[in-house]
């Protein structure tokens, strides 16, 4: 299937479901591939240029299914034949690093993002993590490395190096602040950016924050060159601090941050 690959990283990508969301939370929460499909059809009509979604099961848990990334995957494709699709082998405390190789192999997809710290968590890169990068890279997938912590970014660099792949023009995320209620303050952003010069980076990165403060995070994300993922993976706030009632409408109004 021809999978659209933009060259550059989306400078809005919508994460409508995330792995903890459920219907309980918000009624709008995406869990069913057909619901996955629609929300991602409206946001991308609404100015998302990509979708990171996440599969359930029929309990609606977070699982790494390849199966169902890939009826997912070309479901979307059928509807949205321009918006890039990234998958996720986030492992929630719950799979292993073997586990998350395991999807990437199986499904080669057109985008997936990588926690680098989950998939690595000694922080010494082993041939099984230098051949799933290589593979992914000869493939044509589109990592997008989520970063954690700015040292995270030093781990990245020394795999990059092991995986002799380029640098240059590297997709990243940098997660500011946690879903648990860890504050996400705007300030951290620096210290991301500092660490891919200290490391020679030349990057494609964005921004994701939480609750109350994921819009000052944005803005500041933007102020600085980088883009940005909003959704109900994130947070269900609109800028005015009301509760947005879709997916779809929150992608609207980061829309408006560009401006």
């Amino acid at each position: 299937m021809n999978f659209y690959k933009p060259d550059n990283l989306p400078r809005l990508m919508v994460a409508p479901n995330g792995a903890r969301p459920m219907k309980k939370d918000h009624a709008a929460v995406p869990i069913t591939i057909n619901e996955i499909v629609k929300t991602g059809e409206a946001c991308f009509k609404a100015g998302a240029e990509a979708i990171h979604f996440h599969t359930r099961n029929n309990k609606g848990e977070h699982v790494l299914d390849s199966g169902l990334c890939k009826e997912t995957l070309s479901e979307l494709q059928k509807k949205v034949p321009k918006m890039h699709l990234q998958i996720t082998t986030e492992a929630i405390g719950k799979y292993s690093p073997e586990e998350m190789r395991k999807l990437a192999y199986d499904v080669l997809p057109p985008g997936i993002s990588i926690g680098i710290r989950e998939m690595i968590p000694s922080r010494l890169p082993k041939s099984e993590d230098i051949k799933i990068y290589q593979k992914l890279t000869e493939a044509g997938t589109k990592i997008q490395h989520i970063c954690y912590e700015p040292e995270d970014i030093d781990l990245l660099s020394n795999l990059l190096t092991q995986c002799k792949i380029s640098k240059d023009g590297v997709w990243c995320m940098f997660v500011i602040g946690h879903y648990t209620g860890k504050i996400s303050n705007p300030k951290k952003i620096s210290l991301f950016t500092q660490k891919l010069r200290e490391n020679e980076f030349n990057a494609d990165w964005a921004v994701c924050a939480f609750a109350k403060e994921e819009i000052s995070c944005l803005e500041t994300a933007i102020k600085l060159g980088g883009k940005i993922r909003v959704g109900f993976e994130n947070s269900f706030l609109l800028p005015d601090g009301n509760i947005a009632p879709n997916n779809e409408t929150k992608v609207k109004a980061a829309n408006n941050l560009f401006d």
